[in-house]
């Protein structure tokens, strides 16, 4: 059976105040990323105030998370988006497409009624290394 590995990197925000959780766990080939929020690891604070600013940095935010876990964007086979608003999924959408490309992960998006912060988006995955 393979090893529950911690994955951590400095180059993203750690759990939302000191949570019980981890960016991310590596299990055998897998990676699973926990939710992500557009917090920017400069300020701390949410990225911006709209949807697309808010997912940018959520992209770049998962983007460190799978470099450390040895993975990669291009390697993502499901993802999970939590929108504040559907209204907002096409904001969303247009970001998201362009950080994962063409081979696009499996996705489920659905609307919640609240995420830390304020924020408007929140993105979870599951990625091959």
């Amino acid at each position: 059976m393979a090893n529950k590995e911690v994955v951590r990197t400095d180059r993203a925000p750690g759990p939302f105040q000191g949570a019980p959780y981890n960016q991310a766990i590596r299990m055998g080939d897998l990676v699973f990323v926990a939710g992500q929020l557009g917090i920017s690891l400069e300020t701390g604070e949410l990225a911006g105030p709209g949807v697309s600013e808010q997912t940018e940095q959520i992209m770049a935010n998962m983007d460190a998370i799978l470099e450390a876990a040895g993975s990669a964007l291009d390697k993502l086979v499901k993802t999970t988006v939590f929108l504040m608003d559907l209204g907002d999924f096409g904001g969303m959408n247009e970001v998201y497409g362009r950080h994962v490309g063409d081979r696009a992960p499996a996705r489920s998006t659905v609307q919640i009624s609240g995420l830390p912060s304020g924020a408007l988006v929140e993105i979870e995955a599951i990625a091959h290394v």
